[in-house]
């Protein structure tokens, strides 16, 4: 039997946290192909390939910097 106020043994903070790490993680990893796909079916070229990531995946890198700097001050 769980405690109350959990799903299958987890608090809904650990389900938040699971989720935002991996669930999001996977996310950006999908956009990075969606992006290769978008560049490959246009035949952007190399310089429209690192364009394409640049443009669309710089937000990614301030999520990810995120982590790192949280891990860090954590430490």
């Amino acid at each position: 039997m769980t405690a109350p106020g959990t799903l299958f043994g987890f608090t809904e903070a650990q389900i938040a946290q699971f989720g935002l790490t991996f669930g999001i993680g996977a996310f950006m990893l999908y956009m990075l192909f969606i992006i290769a796909q978008l560049a490959w079916e246009s035949k952007a070229g190399r310089f429209g390939t690192f364009v394409l990531f640049l443009g669309l995946a710089f937000g990614m890198v301030g999520f990810a910097a995120k982590f790192v700097i949280q891990w860090f001050l954590e430490r």
